[in-house]
């Protein structure tokens, strides 16, 4: 296995503030949006990708996104407005209907409306914030970019669940997500080993959410999570997988859905496990002092990732590269080095560190549904 290598973060412009627009985008800049569950995410980026300027805000309760828009985000955009010709939004979960990123008209927006029972928590804010500019900044066009439309080259072997046919027909299947940024990681490792066909890589999206991805030339062959973004690895506060036979059980005893859910995606994971923290960095700040919570987090989400780097490795029938990028995998570099000793036994392979870089990716990519290309 040859040396780890590390990739440069984009360079984010930083300041409360963004300065005044630069010759380096002449053609206008690209507004990028990511609305979560509990944050706003919004960078300025040229039409190549290039960050000039990204910040975020904590955003939670009722209401608190628009305000946030309305508050914050617009009187910092205020001296770049002549220059913003596109706003970008991630959008998780594009379901059957999006396979690409796609300018947003009504019908589309209509869409996204639909998909929202299936990711609440983020496909929730995003529809929101598409619809506060709809309404307040109507002249600047609207695309998104989704992060299931990577995985939707997935073979009917890997995005299918052994489930009832009646169940299938209703689009209960595996989606995948993290897409955006998986897709960023394999076009930043084409670039680094252009000779190397076919290239077989794992990417490892590692940070509050977890997931791999197997992909081959480009195209995703096998992902961990599913149906939902809380299948697969252990995550920060969410389960990943489980026995579906534990669920019924805890069903059977009268637990509640709404509590169900609240317990897989807020109370488990690292957080569940260690009784400590959500937090890698602190949890291994906790292991060192000997904390048992903290070590038996980190030991199992270690178990977990390296039995999906396994699986991810015998879909692809090997690998050449294995990729870290997120929070953790980008910067644990214990994790790095008992990821390089634990995996000797793959046949030899590349380990690299890639910085996450999701919205260069929706700049890049939605540009071309920007002003001029047709509308939707």
């Amino acid at each position: 296995m040859s040396p780890e290598r590390r990739e440069p973060a984009p360079p984010p412009a930083p300041g409360p503030r963004p300065a005044p627009p630069t010759p380096e985008a002449p053609e206008g800049l690209v507004l990028v949006i990511n609305a979560g569950s509990s944050s706003l995410k919004a960078a300025l980026m040229t039409p190549k990708g290039i960050p000039l300027w990204r910040d975020q805000r904590p955003c939670a309760g009722a209401g608190a996104l628009e305000e946030l828009l309305a508050d914050w985000l617009q009187p910092a955009l205020a001296p770049w407005r002549a220059a913003i010709r596109l706003v970008a939004h991630r959008v998780v979960h594009g379901g059957e209907r999006f396979a690409a990123p796609s300018r947003l008209g009504p019908e589309e927006i209509g869409a996204i409306a639909a998909l929202v029972p299936l990711a609440p928590l983020h496909n929730g804010p995003a529809l929101a914030a598409i619809r506060w500019f709809a309404a307040i900044e109507p002249a600047w066009p609207q695309a998104a970019g989704f992060d299931t439309a990577f995985h939707r080259s997935l073979p009917a072997a890997a995005s299918t669940y052994a489930i009832p046919a009646v169940w299938r027909e209703q689009g209960l299947r595996r989606y995948g997500f993290h897409g955006l940024n998986h897709q960023h990681i394999s076009e930043q490792v084409a670039q680094r080993f252009a000779g190397l066909r076919p290239l077989r890589l794992i990417s490892c999206h590692l940070g509050a959410g977890c997931s791999l991805c197997a992909i081959r030339d480009g195209l995703s062959i096998d992902t961990t999570m599913g149906f939902t973004p809380l299948e697969g690895l252990v995550m920060a506060s969410r389960s990943g997988s489980l026995d579906p036979g534990l669920l019924l059980h805890l069903l059977r005893q009268g637990l509640s859905p709404a509590a169900l859910d609240q317990a897989l995606n807020h109370d488990s994971g690292l957080l569940g496990l260690s009784g400590l923290s959500g937090s890698m960095e602190a949890l291994r700040v906790g292991a060192a002092a000997n904390h048992g919570g903290a070590q038996l987090a980190i030991a199992v989400f270690r178990h977990r990732l390296l039995q999906a780097v396994g699986a991810m490795a015998a879909s692809l029938g090997g690998v050449d590269v294995i990729a870290l990028s997120g929070g953790i995998g980008e910067h644990d570099t214990q994790l790095t080095e008992e990821l390089r000793q634990a995996l000797d036994w793959l046949t030899p392979f590349a380990l690299v560190v890639i910085p996450a870089d999701e919205e260069g990716l929706l700049a890049r990519s939605c540009w071309p549904l920007g002003p001029g290309s047709p509308g939707p």
